[in-house]
């Protein structure tokens, strides 16, 4: 067994090492996802438009789209089957997540834990569950019905999928300060995770097809901010393992996409009621 782990002892001193460092990691993570975010609204800007103001034809458009959609979808659900392939106790995934905790647990101040304990209700199901009510009734009074379903079924869908993977690995959370945090039921996927990408996501998509062209980036880097510090604040707790959030941001990434690939397919293409003369 030990000539085994031998291989692996350099992994998980760089775990450590990492988990000392975590709100460099953090911080290098946000960058990354920024990076990424205005990247893809650059090409979103560039190609996404009809053809005659310099953009693809609508047939190849929507061959992009669903391509790029499926990839996605794909990429993050092998993600998140690697991650769940590995997180066994005995599995060299399941002790760099523990080697990771105990080094944050040795480096990072007390008050940047407490601040983290702030942001992380954003989060929570309650307050996840007030913006799904509020967003289903403003689109509602403003007749986007269709628009409201789909707003709908995407929050209330990741929450029910989010617990029902959870029963089926049982994962037991890491050890954490109570007086800090608490936090009840199973550990992989984090559910806050996968409920602020979602839930923040679909908000945003919401806010881009309805708000001025000027309000459009800074929602969607907002929202962005949000996913990814809400998260990252479930490890800086310790109330999840640091694979429980990146599996719980992949699942959420596969439904948020499928969902929002739904809303525009129905929207688009779903023939519409002929207006009686």
């Amino acid at each position: 067994m030990k000539q085994i782990e031998v291989p692996y002892v350099g992994l998980f001193e760089i775990a450590h090492s990492a988990g000392e460092h975590a709100l460099m990691v953090f911080a290098v993570s946000l960058i990354l996802a920024m990076v990424v975010v205005l990247s893809a609204w650059q090409l979103v800007q560039r190609y996404g438009v009809p053809r005659e103001n310099g953009g693809l034809s609508p047939k190849v458009l929507l061959v992009v789209s669903l391509t790029v959609s499926f990839a996605i979808i794909v990429g993050a659900a092998a993600l998140f089957a690697a991650i769940a392939a590995e997180i066994g106790a005995g599995e060299t995934l399941g002790r760099l997540d523990q080697a990771f905790a105990d080094g944050m647990a040795s480096a990072v101040p007390i008050s940047v834990v407490r601040t983290f304990a702030l942001v992380t209700h954003l989060g929570d199901a309650w307050v996840l569950a007030v913006w799904c009510v509020l967003g289903a009734a403003a689109l509602t009074i403003r007749r986007r019905y269709a628009l409201a379903i789909g707003f709908t079924l995407a929050i209330v869908g990741n929450g029910l999928l989010n617990t029902i993977i959870k029963h089926i690995f049982e994962r037991a959370r890491p050890v954490h300060d109570v007086s800090i945090a608490t936090a009840t039921g199973w550990s992989f996927p984090s559910g806050h995770s996968s409920g602020s990408l979602v839930t923040y996501g679909i908000i945003a998509y919401v806010l881009v097809r309805v708000l001025p062209d000027g309000w459009r980036l800074p929602v969607i880097v907002a929202a962005t901010l949000i996913a990814i510090t809400t998260a990252s604040s479930r490890v800086f707790l310790r109330v999840h393992f640091a694979s429980d959030v990146l599996a719980g941001f992949a699942l959420g990434t596969v439904w948020l996409v499928a969902c929002i690939l739904s809303i525009e397919l129905t929207r688009r293409y779903w023939p519409k009621p002929r207006r009686q003369s």
